[in-house]
């Protein structure tokens, strides 16, 4: 699959790459990618280590280097357990409130401790670490940003949004507050918290597009 990167070029060399690399059998590699998550959970990307990820894994540290040159393109492929989670699906409610919830906290969710704690350990390197940033953002985010934009495209054509409202900056204010409140508390918001960050916040943004938007009359 080719996806467009922020200089209109394409990644095709990127999936190739990862296709091309040597796998290992199936629910082993599995079991590898998620001894990977629990480790970067516990330890933060600076010190995971092939070698914590073979312990935990109880898999040679051979096995990982033949399958994944960099811990970068071991840490891409274990976040992409996560693709086609319940929270990239949409739940269709009938209201913006609904969907944002049912989305919000489905499996993959921003209250499932295993995605916020992986966030979490990723957001202090992505920013000096370039081909990591691109590829957790193809992995990671863009599937859940796709997903949370056909929520709010939705809601305009409801007429619950503004016909000419941002939707890139809306559709970013529930995940920010959600996690920037995990990190600095230690604590998952939890479906209250999700609630209330919807009803105070995302939808009186999106109730101010319809009252900035120009009369028709």
């Amino acid at each position: 699959m080719s996806t467009t990167d922020t200089a209109g070029g394409t990644t095709d060399i990127a999936d190739t790459a990862h296709a091309s690399r040597p796998r290992v059998a199936g629910d082993r590699e599995v079991e590898i990618l998620e001894a990977a998550i629990d480790v970067l959970r516990d330890a933060g990307y600076d010190r995971l280590t092939f070698d914590a990820v073979a312990s935990a894994a109880r898999a040679s540290k051979a096995t990982l280097y033949r399958r994944w040159p960099h811990k970068r393109d071991l840490v891409i492929d274990a976040v992409g357990l996560f693709i086609g989670c319940p929270a990239e699906q949409d739940p269709d409610t009938g209201s913006l409130r609904g969907d944002l919830l049912a989305q919000a906290c489905a499996d993959g969710g921003l209250d499932d401790e295993v995605v916020i704690g992986t966030w979490g350990a990723l957001l202090p390197v992505i920013h000096r670490e370039p081909e990591l940033a691109r590829g957790i953002h193809e992995r990671f985010l863009a599937p859940k940003i796709e997903a949370t934009r056909t929520i709010f495209e939705h809601a305009r054509q409801r007429g619950e949004i503004g016909a000419d409202a941002d939707l890139d900056t809306l559709l970013m204010i529930l995940p920010s507050l959600s996690i920037h409140e995990a990190l600095l508390s230690g604590h998952l918001p939890g479906p209250h918290r999700i609630a209330e960050f919807v009803d105070s916040v995302v939808l009186p943004a999106c109730a101010a597009t319809l009252a900035s938007a120009p009369s028709t009359r």
